[in-house]
């Protein structure tokens, strides 16, 4: 029987993330690695990013980002982590994220707090050969959620420069600073809380792939003009809007 979401929040809270083995079949794994080899082919071997349901229509990852029992298993995460009810017109935002080539090398140690208080992160390439395999790094809970989005924005300010990423990234290097490292399995889903906790991807050897779909939901700034104006650059990007869909003109 699988954990509630009173427990998957429990051990979020504990050890920085919670891990649903299996959460995927090898049969969906194979129509999820299917996408992402006819994605790799026509990007000439470096990194890209794939955001917003739309843009992934027709996919097994729009699929399960407008899954009902998916958005609830999200929203109940959100509710247990933050005490508030999420905004009703929310949508789980999906991005594909594949890490190849030299461009994927400054991917690595990229150190970030999500825009969403949940993440979830399918793995399906993953190497498992070599040093350098992309390691998900995480400093567990290193903040609470913020309400205030002027303080969410000047903490960012903060942590995401080149300068904070770098001074981090050595620190995690020479083993000052000793965050978690998991190693990833694909078609499993490890569900953390990506607004509170510090992390990035470890080194990936240019010459292997790796591949992850990422769901986020729960935008404690929803209704912030502050922060929809001066955070959420990956949707901004994308020309998406605050729930990942395209605006109509």
């Amino acid at each position: 029987m699988e954990p509630s979401a009173e427990a998957h929040a429990a051990q979020i809270d504990r050890k920085g993330y919670t891990v649903i083995e299996h959460y995927i079949s090898p049969e969906q794994l194979e129509l999820g690695r299917a996408f992402i080899k006819q994605q790799t082919a026509t990007r000439d071997g470096e990194y890209f990013c794939i955001h917003g349901i739309e843009e992934l229509s027709g996919t097994m990852f729009a699929g399960l980002a407008l899954s009902m029992p998916f958005k609830d298993r999200m929203a109940q995460l959100y509710r247990l982590q933050s005490g508030r009810e999420p905004a009703t017109e929310e949508q789980v935002f999906p991005v594909i994220r594949c890490l190849q080539g030299r461009s994927g090398l400054r991917q690595s140690h990229f150190y970030h707090f999500d825009a969403t208080a949940v993440t979830a992160l399918l793995p399906l390439y993953i190497p498992t050969e070599g040093e350098h395999c992309g390691d998900l790094i995480i400093f567990p809970n290193t903040r609470h959620i913020r309400f205030n989005a002027l303080r969410n924005v000047i903490e960012k300010a903060v942590l995401h420069n080149t300068v904070s990423q770098k001074l981090v990234a050595f620190a995690v290097r020479r083993g000052w600073l000793k965050p978690i490292r998991l190693k990833l399995v694909p078609g499993n889903l490890y569900l953390f809380s990506g607004y509170r906790s510090l992390h990035a991807n470890d080194v990936c050897d240019p010459s292997m792939l790796r591949a992850t779909a990422l769901f986020h939901f729960g935008n404690p700034h929803h209704e912030s003009a502050l922060a929809r104006s001066l955070l959420g650059a990956n949707k901004r990007r994308a020309k998406l809007d605050h729930n990942g869909l395209r605006p109509v003109n």
